[in-house]
């Protein structure tokens, strides 16, 4: 999964979505504490510099060193790159002591994992029976009728160039293995609806989409997603209104539970 986001962490970090207060303050309302957070796949720190605002302490770990390079750094955020396969006897040493994170949180990274060893690991760090995983992915963003009819007709295109984990996150996480107890005040455990916001330019929008995995593999094979026409496309699309920055819209699913006893 790491090699798939080497040639464009710089543009990773640049142009992905940071995500809503809304969304925070959703997810850290359900921890009784804000001791400890262990962010999983932190990539460039987008979910981990908010969470520090609340937590005493975040763990970020990662298996990229590249993307870890551009993550934003806090006094009470720890970085670690982890391997690939991360044994259970190690987490103590890279992560944390046996029951003693609040929450642990995966922002757009869980349909890389694998899960039945990753839930093993999550039932030994979280506390019992109030520790809280959250995860969340975000779909293809929205800005207007026009540019919108542009991207989908891309996003068609650059299909065969996604990962197969791609599929779990255009399911919302609705149907990925999830077993954990809802938290307090809830029936179930989601996936629940957020939207996060970003305002960018065009080249902003352009580089958000040569940071996707689809596009290096694409131009891995010699294809060229983001050729002259479609570049052309979207310049007339995104010029049909006023002003060069607009306000680029990304729906969240998130998908969270407490460890129970």
């Amino acid at each position: 999964m790491a090699d798939l986001f080497i040639k464009q962490a710089k543009e990773y970090q640049q142009t992905r979505p940071s995500y809503t207060p809304e969304l925070l303050q959703f997810i850290t309302s359900k921890t009784p504490n804000h001791d400890l957070v262990w962010d999983v796949g932190c990539g460039s720190g987008q979910a981990a510099i908010l969470l520090a605002g609340v937590y005493k302490n975040v763990v970020g770990t990662d298996t990229s060193e590249q993307q870890l390079s551009y993550a934003s750094k806090l006094p009470n955020i720890r970085y670690v790159q982890t391997p690939p396969n991360m044994p259970l006897s190690d987490l103590e040493h890279k992560v944390a002591a046996q029951e003693t994170v609040d929450l642990v949180t995966v922002a757009q990274a869980l349909h890389w994992f694998d899960l039945p060893t990753f839930y093993e690991q999550v039932k030994w760090v979280l506390k019992k029976p109030n520790g809280i995983l959250a995860v969340w992915c975000y779909i293809s963003p929205t800005v207007n009728e026009a540019v919108d009819t542009v991207f989908l007709k891309l996003y068609k295109a650059s299909g065969p160039y996604w990962d197969q984990a791609r599929k779990v996150v255009d399911d919302r996480y609705r149907n990925i293995d999830f077993p954990f107890e809802p938290v307090d005040g809830m029936d179930h455990t989601g996936p629940f609806e957020f939207v996060t916001e970003r305002t960018m330019d065009l080249d902003d929008y352009l580089t958000y989409i040569r940071s996707w995995s689809a596009y290096q593999t694409a131009k891995t094979k010699g294809i060229e997603l983001l050729s002259e026409d479609v570049i052309q496309n979207f310049e007339r699309a995104w010029a049909l209104e006023d002003g060069n920055q607009k306000v680029v819209r990304y729906p969240v699913f998130l998908r969270i539970g407490k460890v129970g006893n």
